[in-house]
């Protein structure tokens, strides 16, 4: 009788583990209950971290739903999609991937959210996405005024992050220029609940 780890070893290897994720894809798609949904979902993101399921998750198309969560209402769906796509985005396939189907716009509807985990996800996944045909988006005045008031969050994990993003993703001039416009738009996007 094999033990649990044993099993778990087994399903790492080639076609089992190609299995074991597509098995996870497919009881998402068949189920009808919530939470088995975000349970999934969770155990898929978590997945997403480890290089080894890359090519499996692309040809199961599990980018493709993750990038479908970002726009549903349940907000643990939104979070598990986000936290998804930030550990599967530094691999350049995937980048490539997610900014060919309007991954950008997408990620940047997150930071809108009230879920804290998902707005920390987000503008990571934000500068994971950063590239020279990317940056104008990702760094477009709204978005710095965004992270300009998130530096100001009371949350030290968000505006470490949020400072961190504006330090690095963006040049002194773009961040002086938002700071200088008169319509502020991002100010109808909330801070995370603290």
């Amino acid at each position: 009788m094999a033990t649990s780890s044993r099993y778990l070893q087994s399903k790492s290897q080639g076609q089992d583990r190609f299995d074991y994720l597509q098995t996870l894809v497919t009881e998402f798609q068949d189920t009808d209950s919530q939470d088995s949904k975000e349970q999934v979902l969770a155990n898929l993101a978590n997945f997403a971290y480890d290089p080894s399921n890359y090519q499996y998750l692309r040809q199961l198309q599990v980018i493709d739903l993750f990038l479908d969560m970002l726009t549903e209402e349940n907000e643990r769906f939104v979070e598990f999609g986000i936290g998804g796509l930030c550990n599967l985005c530094l691999e350049k396939q995937n980048k490539e991937y997610i900014l060919q189907n309007n991954g950008v716009q997408a990620v940047l509807d997150c930071l809108s959210s009230s879920n804290e985990d998902t707005v920390l996800s987000a503008i990571t996944t934000l500068m994971y996405l950063t590239t020279p045909l990317s940056q104008q988006e990702i760094t477009a005045v709204p978005v710095i005024q965004c992270m300009l008031r998130f530096s100001l969050s009371k949350n030290k994990r968000l505006s470490n992050l949020a400072n961190l993003f504006l330090e690095d993703i963006c040049s002194a001039d773009d961040v002086e220029k938002a700071r200088n416009v008169q319509n502020h738009t991002a100010l109808g996007i909330p801070l995370p609940k603290e």
